[in-house]
């Protein structure tokens, strides 16, 4: 691990490129999606402190469409989209801390817990959201990702609209 920037092995190439534009080729096998178990980023979810603000911001002043906003058993979560395709912004009221949790998409959750795994990921817990079973967890370097198989298609759809506030 001499002197790599990102303390990696010496031996271990990303594919990137330097300011001076010298390319930095990938290994085969290293520095790619090859092993992913990710599908797609399919929302942040984001703390808020007062979403109904919020997504008025997001509205008016970004352009961005509410595709929801519902509140029940005390707390308010509203979708934001900015762009046609996904990652969808979640603000939430309920959220504790300051970091969004990145909430990917996986073909089948049980198959990629155990992916993960295998490469020395410990889990923390497992919770069913609207759209299907998820695993929440905290990277070491404190980053919130969670990972969700999409068994509920149709939840999405039913909360369309809807706007309680």
């Amino acid at each position: 691990m001499a002197g790599h920037a990102l303390g990696l092995p010496d031996d271990v190439q990303l594919g990137l490129r330097t300011r001076s534009g010298t390319s930095l080729p990938a290994k085969r096998g290293q520095g790619t999606l090859a092993h992913t178990v990710f599908e797609q980023l399919d929302y942040i979810y984001e703390p808020s402190p007062d979403v109904a603000t919020d997504i008025v911001y997001f509205e008016k002043v970004l352009g961005g469409r509410i595709v929801f906003a519902v509140e029940g058993m005390g707390a308010r979560v509203a979708m934001v989209q900015l762009t046609e395709g996904p990652p969808h912004i979640l603000l939430t009221d309920h959220l504790e801390g300051d970091r969004p949790i990145f909430i990917y998409r996986v073909d089948d959750l049980d198959h990629a817990l155990a992916q993960l795994e295998s490469r020395g990921w410990s889990p923390e817990g497992r919770l069913e959201i609207p759209m299907g079973p998820c695993c929440s967890f905290t990277t070491p370097g404190g980053h919130r990702i969670a990972l969700y198989q999409m068994a509920r298609p149709e939840v999405a759809r039913h909360f369309e609209g809807r706007r309680d506030f």
